[in-house]
């Protein structure tokens, strides 16, 4: 059966490493649009880091962005919904990482209505919270005003540890409050809302078309897309993917470098 429904992760999946689209995967994804199919970016970026991804694919798909909990339509720069850890939650958490990871850094990811609501800061780290990515735009606060509002992500940084190491350390601990994701394995933990997942963000968007899970197909590469790859009809993990993730997935495809999302497209739209 043809797919009525694509979602895609962004890094490491739709993204070359130079972080550009390909040619030939545009086209496939833009050939399965003009047919009819739904693209949906499903993304552990928030959503102001959407928009670089929309102008590389010429249209604008609904994004679910934060690993599900904030479903965002880049086309009006209008977040839809957003799910989000309480101000308890975060405390708690955060007590948490602090014991079991000694020295670990704290940051959440905040939403106003839009990805450029400049009256919420968005990104509010904790004082010396280092980043994992090269574009840090974080707002540098108290770790008491860091826990003082509801967040839709919380964020561990330990420079120079392993993510993996880190999420079996929290594993431990943590359950009651959030769940526990990584989306490189430089030293970063990503907490959601308990329940929330790339799973949950598409499905929210495909149940109001009438798509099922089985009519969905899913390509990943990290663990926080494994809640999705195991959800879809069709999970598709990358070349280039982590254990988990080809573990969870019912095929693997070429790597991000080697069109590998588009050369699974083909088979239905060329």
């Amino acid at each position: 059966m043809t797919p009525a429904l694509i979602a895609s992760d962004v890094d490491g999946t739709l993204l070359d490493d130079d972080e550009k689209i390909t040619p030939r995967t545009r086209e496939a994804v833009v050939a399965a649009v003009d047919s009819g199919a739904v693209f949906v970016l499903a993304t552990g970026r928030p959503p102001r880091w959407v928009h670089p991804v929309v102008d590389a694919l010429g249209f604008a798909p609904m994004a679910v962005c934060a690993n599900g909990a904030v479903i965002y339509d880049p086309a009006t720069d209008r977040i839809i919904s957003a799910r989000t850890l309480s101000a308890d939650a975060l405390a708690e958490l955060a007590e948490i990482a602090t014991r079991v990871i000694p020295g670990a850094g704290l940051a959440v990811e905040r939403v106003g209505a839009s990805a450029h609501d400049a009256a919420t800061p968005q990104f509010v780290s904790s004082p010396g919270y280092e980043h994992a990515w090269l574009n840090p735009d974080n707002t540098e606060v108290s770790v008491e005003d860091l826990l003082s509002a509801p967040a839709v992500k919380l964020l561990i940084r330990k420079a120079g540890a392993r993510s993996s190491d880190m999420a079996a350390a929290l594993t431990k601990h943590v359950g009651l409050e959030g769940d526990i994701t990584y989306s490189t394995n430089n030293g970063l933990i990503e907490v959601v809302p308990l329940g929330i997942s790339k799973a949950t963000g598409v499905d929210e968007l495909a149940r109001p078309l009438g798509i099922t899970a089985e009519d969905v197909v899913a390509f990943g590469d990290m663990p926080n897309d494994v809640p999705m790859l195991g959800w879809a009809g069709l999970g598709v993990a990358m070349g280039n993917a982590h254990p988990d993730a080809v573990a969870a997935a019912d095929e693997v495809t070429a790597s991000n470098t080697e069109d590998g999302v588009a050369r699974v497209l083909e088979r239905w739209w060329h």
